[in-house]
């Protein structure tokens, strides 16, 4: 649970923007996507390795 703490004559939109800085930080929704749907650790290891070699490429071409 993400407790707020709002002081007095605060505005409320000033803490609707730290509520939503500290749901961010806490990740929740990237985990509740990655949970919706299984991948197989096989197919999540060759997305790294295809990502990896893209920006391995992208830094030689700057070069």
């Amino acid at each position: 649970m993400l407790v707020i703490p709002v002081k007095e004559g605060e505005n409320i939109e000033r803490a609707i923007k730290k509520y939503k800085k500290k749901f961010e930080k806490t990740k929740v929704m990237r985990e509740i996507r990655t949970r919706k749907e299984f991948i197989k650790p096989s197919v999540l290891r060759r997305q790294e390795v295809i990502k990896a070699s893209y920006k391995q490429r992208m830094k030689s071409a700057d070069m």
